[in-house]
């Protein structure tokens, strides 16, 4: 697998220059940027700025492996509302056409919220929320395909697409091989284990995330260094061979360390070296 790090790992309006020097300093293959209100990339961005951010990571011997959003909390691709739905479309088509400029296959995807402590939102009824997710996603899978870009949705904590079952289903109604799974290891500890999801998404994981968290700890303070959570990677890395994945390991943290920002990354390589032998 080639090792990724998330800029998700990194305050909003982190330099990018200097945390992709720092990337690969730690001795990763690529990034996944992150779009934000602010900052290096937004809305607003230019083919031009575009083209300075490749050619800063070209200059690394980085890819730019994904394209996240901070902003997707703000815009609920599961909302009833049709003109906030098309509004947290035009994000993800935003985020495949930066995808396609920087030569990155996949865009991060969150499907939409029935609620979440992330925004500042009125709740959407759970069927409403299905329903309307799938049609969004369905909608962009032929912007998508027609970008050869992958839509990977993401388990997040968005009190939506619950169980391993429900979230297979959920892809294979939408039919298109255009939208995937953008599978995170460490958050769904707080209501599975990663190693059955794993196994019961199989073939439709387009890329992994790799973190960790503590089960009986809450809030934000449960996600930590990797093999400081619950994760039991031993049973999760024979779940990852089973299925045969082969791609991105991306890891991704909250950006905790205060002091020294980029230390998460470096502790997270060396994680990943340990845990890419299990198996």
């Amino acid at each position: 697998m080639k090792y990724g790090v998330s800029f998700f790992s990194f305050d909003e309006m982190v330099d990018f220059k200097e945390a992709m020097r720092q990337c690969k300093l730690a001795g990763y293959d690529g990034v996944e940027l992150v779009l934000s209100n602010g900052g290096n990339l937004t809305m607003q961005t230019s083919d031009k700025e575009l083209i300075k951010l490749k050619t800063e990571a070209n200059t690394l011997d980085l890819e730019i492996c994904s394209i996240g959003a901070w902003n997707s909390w703000d815009n609920n691709l599961a909302s009833p509302n049709e003109i906030e739905r098309k509004r947290a479309q035009d994000l993800v088509k935003k985020q495949i056409d930066i995808a396609k400029f920087c030569d990155a296959d996949v865009v991060l995807v969150v499907p939409g919220y029935v609620g979440t402590p992330f925004a500042d939102t009125r709740l959407v009824s759970y069927e409403v929320a299905y329903d309307c997710s799938q049609k969004s996603l369905f909608k962009l899978s032929e912007y998508a395909a027609s970008n050869n870009i992958t839509i990977a949705i993401e388990n997040v904590w968005n009190k939506f697409l619950l169980s391993p079952i429900e979230m297979r289903d959920f892809i294979d109604e939408i039919g298109s091989p255009y939208v995937q799974v953008y599978f995170d290891i460490g958050n769904i500890i707080y209501i599975g284990y990663p190693e059955q999801w794993i196994r019961i998404l199989g073939h439709r994981i387009k890329r992994l995330q790799f973190d960790d968290c503590r089960y009986n700890q809450s809030g934000l303070g449960m996600f930590v260094d990797i093999f400081a959570g619950d994760v039991n990677y031993e049973e999760v890395m024979k779940a990852v061979h089973e299925i045969g994945y082969d791609d991105w390991a991306v890891v991704e943290f909250f950006p905790g360390y205060k002091r020294f920002q980029y230390q998460s990354i470096i502790n997270a390589r060396l994680s990943l070296d340990t845990i890419m032998k299990i198996g």
